[in-house]
């Protein structure tokens, strides 16, 4: 009778020690779903109605009709938000992250990844919002080395040139999203990532017209 009685006591606590592990297991994977965070996907009909606009903007301007450049500034800076549209095939045909001016906050931290503030002011340390053409091409000491002048065409971003605000690459800046993190914040360029410039760089330069960047929010 003891014996029966030793064997039931085994079968009883190995039944509970395994439906502790399932119960621990759940209680882990519960955890995990609570801690994971949704990231927000981009707006496709305010892209578009922005290329519908930036569109009509470049065939005025006798710019570059078949791609521009759009930077969602409403976007978390750790989402891809610098946005290559194709006009012809009227979709996005690339997009990389892209970092903004930090102002008051700490340099490449990303303090303001969710809500950054703007300004056309010299020394403010922050980025402009606006439409830019595109100018030239030089060297920079940043990324891989180059650099494009940004040429203001608005009341919102006109002292760019004398604020040094140009489009260039940082070593900071990573090639996929970190979203819920943010890209490291510089003074007012907009930085992409090394890899990303790579790319970029010979389709520029290929370009026969000027090209627009429209930084906006």
């Amino acid at each position: 009778m003891k014996f029966f009685y030793l064997i039931f006591s085994v079968i009883l606590f190995s039944s509970c020690q395994n439906e502790s592990k399932k119960l621990a297991g759940n209680t882990v994977s519960e955890s995990e779903k609570i801690s994971e965070v949704k990231k927000p996907e981009l707006d496709l009909i305010k892209i578009k109605k922005k290329a519908e606009e930036a569109l009509a903007f470049c065939k005025s301007k006798k710019m570059n009709t078949d791609f521009c450049v759009l930077i969602d500034m409403s976007l978390h800076s750790g989402l891809s938000r610098f946005i290559i549209w194709d006009f012809k095939e009227q979709k996005i045909s690339n997009k990389y992250l892209v970092g903004h001016g930090c102002g008051n906050n700490s340099w490449s931290s990303d303090e303001s990844k969710d809500n950054p503030e703007f300004s056309n002011k010299d020394g403010s340390h922050l980025s402009a919002l606006g439409k830019y053409q595109l100018g030239e091409r030089g060297r920079s000491d940043w990324g891989i080395h180059v650099k494009y002048l940004m040429h203001g065409l608005e009341e919102t971003n006109n002292n760019a040139l004398k604020r040094f605000i140009v489009f260039h690459s940082w070593n900071l800046m990573s090639d996929k999203e970190v979203y819920p993190k943010g890209s490291p914040e510089g003074w007012g360029c907009p930085t992409i990532s090394n890899n990303a410039m790579r790319e970029l760089d010979p389709i520029i330069q290929k370009s026969k017209k000027p090209l627009l960047m429209w930084i906006y929010n």
